[in-house]
């Protein structure tokens, strides 16, 4: 059974102290060892990953600073607390500034040690779940988190890449569904801005009467009920990231003001007459086609042309089908970490993954990622998912005319072994559809009945 308790390990020469010290310690629940030197203390480092170490900072032999030293090297999120006299404060301060948690004055009450240990641990598991959350955050917006391998992915990955770093205005175009804010996260976060904020809104999700202090904000009594003044989300990413979804739903007059921040990176809020300058990076994004717009006359020339600096398009999922596996093993692999309890190694059947992939996903990869979580979810105790999971209207999807066309790759295929594979897979359709009436199943071949069984020995079926 894991022991959930902190261990601690003291190290201070004066023994009355020291013993003093542990027995107090261990009466509040820790797992406290000992050292006496320096030298014991970093023998003890090297065979036991302790929770906290304690310190005095003048050991004979090896000093604390040492030992504070051995810790961090060997176990980055250790907390180390020195103890140090009156007249060497500043050794402390120095050792806070290598990495200690903290240090506390000798002579001390246990009160107070209690707390700096304490209060040590939490600031070192908050800086601990932090760096989770960021790595978590990293590995879900980098570019490898765009799942496909198909060749518009790898063109759209090997573009973002290149436009990253810039501050250019970049234009998402794309059916609904097909990523458009995973993708302007993940050029955020691989930008030199990621350490700022990024910032979204969706224009067609706020009334035409809104927008506009929801971008610019407002000042108290601008309008009735503006009891407060208030940031608009052009000041809450400066220095970050503004990222603007359906842009092409903003009205002409709101269009004429965005053009005018992008033209002075200046701006005034509603009912005020100062102006705020930003440095804000602005991706758009829309699903309508904005030429076809501008010609219309309902969506501004100018401001199409500034939005569209750097044009980002993404494919629909039907374009990139071969990725549809690995999206399907990708989100697999996600609903399953989140069942309770965790339900790892889930797969769907072959009928399944036919059925997926001849599927024409007009909601694109945000609705493939919801008939996975479904299927999940109606398929409890269950680690192999059959077509029976999928909604009806994709286990009716046939496959499209050309949809078994096998693109070569690179490095060639082994043509006898694929056409094999291919013929015994459509034979095993062919039977099951015809409910294992296997003259059926070579009508549906185009067969002789006879052709068929020999095709089913040669198979081993």
């Amino acid at each position: 059974m894991p022991d959930s308790r902190k261990h601690l390990l003291i190290v201070e020469d004066e023994a009355a102290l020291r013993t003093t010290v542990a027995e107090r310690l261990a009466d509040e629940g820790y797992v406290v060892n000992q050292a006496s030197t320096g030298e014991e203390a970093i023998a003890q480092l090297q065979a036991f990953a302790y929770d906290v170490v304690l310190t005095d900072l003048r050991l004979p032999g090896v000093l604390g600073g040492a030992v504070l030293d051995a810790a961090l090297e060997r176990y980055p999120d250790v907390a180390v607390v020195v103890m140090t006299g009156f007249g060497t404060v500043k050794d402390a301060v120095e050792a806070i500034r290598r990495g200690a948690a903290d240090f506390i004055t000798k002579p001390f009450q246990f009160e107070e040690l209690r707390h700096v240990v304490r209060a040590a641990l939490e600031r070192r598991q908050l800086t601990a779940e932090n760096a989770l959350l960021r790595s978590q955050l990293e590995a879900r917006y980098s570019f490898s988190g765009l799942v496909g391998r198909s060749a518009p992915m790898q063109g759209l990955v090997e573009l973002l890449h290149t436009v990253a770093p810039t501050s250019s205005t970049i234009l998402i175009t794309g059916e609904t569904g097909t990523g458009k804010e995973l993708v302007a996260r993940a050029i955020h976060h691989n930008s030199p801005r990621r350490q700022q904020r990024f910032v979204a809104l969706n224009c067609s999700a706020v009334p035409e009467t809104l927008l506009e202090t929801e971008l610019f904000g407002h000042v108290r009594g601008a309008f009735t009920g503006a009891v407060a003044s208030r940031a608009g989300r052009f000041e809450q990413a400066h220095r970050g990231t503004l990222f603007l979804d359906e842009v092409g739903t903003m009205a002409l007059p709101l269009q004429a003001k965005l053009l005018r921040v992008l033209q002075e990176r200046e701006f005034e809020r509603v009912g005020d007459s100062q102006s705020v300058r930003v440095d804000v990076r602005l991706i758009t994004a829309t699903n309508a086609h904005l030429e076809e717009m501008v010609r219309a006359g309902t969506f501004r020339e100018d401001l199409y042309y500034r939005l569209n600096v750097i044009p980002v398009a993404l494919p629909p999922l039907r374009d990139r089908r071969e990725d549809i596996p690995l999206l399907v093993q990708h989100f697999l692999e996600r609903f399953g970490r989140e069942q309770s309890p965790p339900r790892p190694g889930l797969s769907v059947s072959q009928e399944a993954m036919r059925r997926l992939m001849a599927f024409s996903w007009p909601g694109n990869v945000r609705q493939l990622e919801n008939v996975i979580e479904r299927a999940v979810a109606l398929s409890p105790g269950h680690t192999y998912l059959d077509a029976a999971a999928l909604p009806a209207d994709i286990r009716q999807a046939e496959p499209a005319p050309g949809a078994w066309l096998v693109p070569l790759p690179e490095q060639g295929v082994d043509l006898d072994a694929l056409l094999s594979a291919t013929e015994r897979d459509l034979i095993a359709q062919s039977l099951e559809r015809a409910g294992g009436n296997r003259s059926r199943a070579a009508q549906l071949l185009g067969l002789k009945r006879t052709t068929l069984v020999e095709k089913l020995k040669r198979h081993g079926a």
